[in-house]
């Protein structure tokens, strides 16, 4: 196991690629599914994430070439519909694989999932949406069981909005007999692109970007050549890097239009962020302003976003609320965060933030995939060493972050624990 090492107090300058979108490319690696044939997708993030999906579809009989930038996948070999819980644990995801493998393949065997610690974000909706559209579904020894001849289309209300639960249920339907209609359906700018992914390869699918997503089966879909749009997230982390180093960073392969709610954040705390030539300038403030965030579905504050904000609310001046209401576990990283001396206080769904004018670098623990960015981030502007542990579930949502920080200005190395 690795840890990494961050020596702090260094302004970040330069220029940086956002890589593509880990919850926009596991999506489209679990709807390869959907078609005997050769997909080719672009711009695919070298990431641990992206290594489980292939080796769990590799295992199912597809073949894949490549494994970040240009990769290729086909699926005319598949011989094997389970996700073993060996896989799914470490990535929930992999659920994913469920509406693919019932539409084309008839049948499924998934186990339930993993991943990271931060709620319990039941799989319900998925199975209650494979069963309106005409599966058989059972839950053995861990395992989902789902099996149908052909789907059919139906009306579909999701009780809560849910990313992979639509995802799961648009790819089940794009081969469904007859109209699909979602209601209360996520509207993230992931779901858009799977959405646009399927309706290159041949279906029929209108409204995604809305609460009401209609689709109309088809009896197949063909292959297509597809580029991974930029991670919002990455982006959004990178902005609050250049703003706890009082930076000056041009991110390239950024889409500000998927970002409304954290840019107005961030220049609400006193961040410029404006387009420049082919790329989005972000410039740090001398003080950075205590804002009030609260955690909600798309178009709201992304909760992927909530440990990196809470870090740069860390050093603004004044007293900051961070109200998480989409996870209920996702305050794992104040402990790690006051270790560094920040000042924060959780009660119940609230972390109150009293910001100081500097951090001191401490070991830490990373306990999940953006709790360990939160850290990093912290770990830019303490004074001091930090050394952050577990840094493996970094490396499962952000392509080579460390080297990037370190083309920029920061002081970052990784040893062996």
């Amino acid at each position: 196991m690795e840890k990494m090492i961050i020596e702090g107090g260094y302004r970040l300058v330069g220029q940086v690629p956002v890589s593509g979108a880990k919850n926009a490319a596991l999506p489209l690696f679990a709807a390869s599914l959907l078609v005997e044939r050769w997909n080719t997708l672009q711009n695919v993030p070298a990431l641990t994430d992206i290594r489980t999906i292939a080796r769990l579809l590799r295992q199912m009989g597809v073949k894949i070439e490549g494994e970040s930038g240009t990769v290729r996948v086909n699926a005319a070999g598949v011989h094997s519909c389970e996700a073993p819980y060996k896989l799914v644990k470490t990535m929930r995801a992999s659920v994913l694989v469920l509406g693919p493998l019932v539409a084309k393949w008839k049948r499924a065997r998934v186990s339930l999932p993993g991943g990271c610690a931060i709620g319990a974000r039941p799989i319900n909706l998925h199975l209650k949406g494979l069963e309106a559209l005409g599966a058989t579904v059972e839950l053995k020894h861990g395992y989902v069981e789902a099996r149908a001849d052909r789907l059919k289309g139906a009306k579909i209300y999701f009780d809560i909005s849910t990313v992979t639960g639509t995802e799961n249920i648009m790819m089940a339907a794009a081969l469904a007999e007859g109209r699909t209609v979602l209601e209360n359906a996520a509207s993230e700018p992931e779901v858009v692109e799977l959405a646009n992914f399927l309706n290159k390869m041949g279906a029929k699918i209108q409204g995604a970007g809305s609460d009401v997503i209609i689709i109309d089966g088809v009896k197949e879909l063909k292959p297509v050549e597809h580029i991974i749009m930029g991670d919002r997230i990455e982006a959004g982390t990178l902005m609050v890097a250049a703003g706890m180093t009082q930076g000056n960073v041009k991110l390239l392969n950024c889409n500000l239009s998927q970002m409304e709610a954290v840019v107005a954040k961030l220049r609400e705390a006193g961040l410029e962020i404006y387009p420049e030539g082919d790329g989005v300038k972000v410039i740090g403030p001398a003080n950075i302003k205590a804002v009030d965030v609260k955690t909600l579905p798309y178009p709201g504050f992304p909760t992927d976003m909530q440990a990196q904000i809470m870090a740069l609310m860390c050093l603004a001046s004044g007293l900051a609320v961070i109200t998480e209401t989409v996870f209920e576990n996702r305050f794992m990283h104040v402990s790690e965060m006051r270790r560094m001396g920040a000042d924060i206080r959780v009660e119940g769904s609230n972390a109150i933030v009293r910001g100081l004018p500097s951090l001191t670098g401490a070991p830490v623990m990373a306990t999940d995939l953006r709790a360990s960015a939160s850290l990093v981030l912290a770990g830019l502007a303490a004074e001091g060493t930090t050394e952050i542990s577990r840094i493996y579930h970094l490396d499962r949502g952000y392509e080579k972050l460390d080297e990037k920080l370190c083309k920029l200005g920061a002081k970052i190395s990784r040893v062996k624990e």
